[in-house]
């Protein structure tokens, strides 16, 4: 019998205000059993109302150089003055056990995993327009004129990596862009060079037949 094979690693980028983090709450809400959220590592501040262990692991600078020494992420990089990283054991775990696990992290970091794991699929979320991408942080209220233009002067950067990804996902409508995002997903679960041991097996059965 076939079954559904290992989980799928899916990495989702974007620029920062794209709504990803929005996206990866939603599908996590809708699909709560397909998905493991992998949750990232940073020596950034909590923003109000972010938990430790809910939307990041928070972590002094020190701690979390300690991690990189102890081989204990899968990829990790600096990013406005402070680092980010993906605790490697809770990732193996989901995957194994089915799960698709999402790692939302920036660019550096996508390539970096895609590199240790090539069948990493790659996600990049964007706004509809440039325009609409500097509303949206603007309106986020969290952040003061000057690390918005950073942001900004960042996304020019990073839209040169774009075509690193393997999907690119347009936030204009929410509900749409979850959707899009789940089937997107959930399809790559039928590419022949992720069954291959499906395929095998039934090669194996099928010439049982043939005796």
């Amino acid at each position: 019998m076939i079954r559904k094979n290992r989980g799928i690693l899916t990495v989702v980028s974007g620029f920062s205000g794209s709504g990803k983090g929005t996206i990866m709450k939603e599908l996590m809400k809708k699909y709560a059993d397909s998905y493991a959220l992998s949750i990232s590592a940073t020596t950034r501040n909590p923003r109000p109302g972010e938990t430790d262990g809910v939307e990041y692991f928070f972590r002094t600078k020190e701690q979390f150089e300690q991690m990189i020494k102890d081989d204990a992420l899968i990829e990790y990089a600096q990013f406005v003055g402070n680092y980010y990283g993906t605790p490697k054991a809770y990732v193996e775990e989901q995957l194994e056990a089915g799960k698709d696990v999402i790692l939302e992290i920036e660019i550096q970091g996508a390539l970096k995993v895609k590199e240790k794991f090539p069948d990493t699929l790659l996600l990049f979320v964007t706004p509809p327009s440039a325009k609409e991408l500097k509303n949206r942080l603007i309106g986020r209220g969290t952040e003061t004129m000057d690390v918005i233009e950073s942001r900004l002067a960042r996304a020019v950067e990073e839209a040169e990596g774009i075509e690193s990804y393997d999907y690119l996902v347009v936030n204009d409508v929410l509900e749409d862009c979850v959707e899009e995002v789940h089937q997107i997903i959930q399809n790559e679960h039928y590419r022949v060079n992720r069954n291959e041991s499906a395929i095998q097996e039934m090669r194996n059965e099928l010439k049982t037949f043939s005796k």
